[in-house]
């Protein structure tokens, strides 16, 4: 893991993500379209990247019921990672922290009963998407 692509480190955020999950692609969208700044860098779990980010975080890569967030070389899962990101958009998203007051286990609960019938609720795609051209270099693995 030592051999980073170029554009990956403290100043890119990066959110590893399920690239066949529609939830989770359209929190990626909802991402790309609120970082003015083009900070955030996206990986789908299923990329050789992106499972071998999974590994090194102790991860399951057999079944994505998560996705990684990576800010500052902290490692974020579950509701922490979606505050975590939406912390790092700022306001109003920022506001977003209020969640953290719910205590861990009760946070871990509801992000887990979404995460389980992720596919069921909202859908699953035959096959991760290609980032349009513009995206592309912020797609790594």
């Amino acid at each position: 893991m030592t051999d980073l692509p170029p554009p990956f480190g403290k100043s890119h955020p990066l959110i590893v993500f399920d690239g066949v999950c529609v939830l989770c692609s359209g929190f990626v969208r909802m991402v790309v379209r609120l970082d003015r700044q083009s900070r955030f860098r996206f990986a789908t779990a299923q990329s050789p990247f992106g499972e071998a980010l999974f590994r090194k975080h102790g991860l399951r890569t057999d079944s994505y019921e998560t996705n990684l967030v990576l800010i500052d070389g902290v490692a974020f899962t579950r509701l922490d990672s979606f505050v975590a990101v939406m912390s790092e958009l700022g306001w109003p998203w920022r506001a977003m922290k209020a969640l953290l007051l719910l205590p861990r286990p009760l946070r871990n609960w509801l992000y887990d009963c979404i995460a389980r019938n992720r596919y069921a609720l909202f859908g699953r795609k035959d096959s991760c998407e290609i980032p349009a051209p513009e995206l592309r270099e912020r797609f790594l693995g």
